[in-house]
């Protein structure tokens, strides 16, 4: 990994990335440990990429927990914050970062319980966690953030709205958050070559990538959006919390 994040700039903080075992949750770990920061590494099936991941971090100097969560399950992520609360005693970043929908075999509410009721969940369980100056950060994609104005692929659209329910409902919260001396940002980007969403977007829809990548004229991979979402941690908020990356002149504003 390059130096994404000024050098020390996170020392002395903690931060916990849902869905960190792999891809963009965990080259967003390494980024904020490279930074100085203690972690929590959130999986909920991949527990040995987990702990390899720990032991990176740990390489680094920095302490780093791993918790299996099902972030579905309110009693699974209060055991969760727990954890983090005995072990480290609060919070300084959280990042939004686990989502899905498109997996097999889950119930055709899933993709909703997940994207729009657990992220809810989380940060209103992590909250009196947070301290003063602290951050949330909520990921998403271009294709669910538009999707009101812009259509996607019907294969997406569940998955789609779901992650827009979650945002929206997210930001109901911001008075709330900003009450407690916490901010909160979006960060939205265009399919990522290499991640779980495309690969299976892909299988469904083949050519999809490509199309998007030759219409986009690039698309970001696992590691350069990861570094966006870290410095979304600690570069200024802007007004309207939102961080739109990579191209989005084929999406339609609201």
């Amino acid at each position: 990994m390059s130096q994404t994040l000024p050098a020390e700039s996170l020392t002395g903080k903690v931060a916990l990335v849902t869905g960190s075992s792999r891809g963009i949750g965990a080259d967003t770990i390494r980024y904020f440990a490279e930074a100085g920061a203690d972690v929590v590494i959130n999986f909920r099936n991949k527990a040995p990429r987990a702990e390899k991941l720990a032991g990176e971090v740990r390489a680094l100097g920095r302490r780093a927990l791993v918790i299996g969560a099902d972030l579905t399950d309110p009693t699974s992520v209060a055991g969760m914050f727990d954890a983090v609360k005995a072990e480290f005693g609060g919070l300084d970043v959280l990042v939004l970062n686990a989502s899905g929908g498109m997996e097999a075999n889950m119930g055709e509410d899933y993709a909703l319980r997940l994207n729009r009721d657990a992220q809810v969940n989380v940060l209103e369980t992590a909250l009196p966690l947070l301290r003063e100056g602290g951050r949330i950060v909520f990921v998403t994609s271009h294709q669910a953030h538009f999707i009101r104005t812009t259509p996607t692929m019907p294969e997406y659209v569940p998955v789609a709205l779901s992650k827009r329910a979650g945002e929206d409902a997210l930001r109901e919260l911001i008075p709330t958050i900003e009450a407690q001396g916490v901010e909160f940002v979006v960060v939205s980007g265009d399919m990522i070559e290499g991640t779980i969403t495309a690969t299976l977007l892909e299988r469904a829809n083949p050519g999809a990538i490509s199309q998007r990548r030759e219409s986009a004229g690039r698309l970001y991979n696992v590691a350069e959006f990861a570094a966006e979402v870290a410095l979304a941690a600690v570069e200024p908020v802007p007004a309207d919390h939102t961080r739109l990356i990579g191209d989005v002149s084929g999406f339609v504003a609201e």
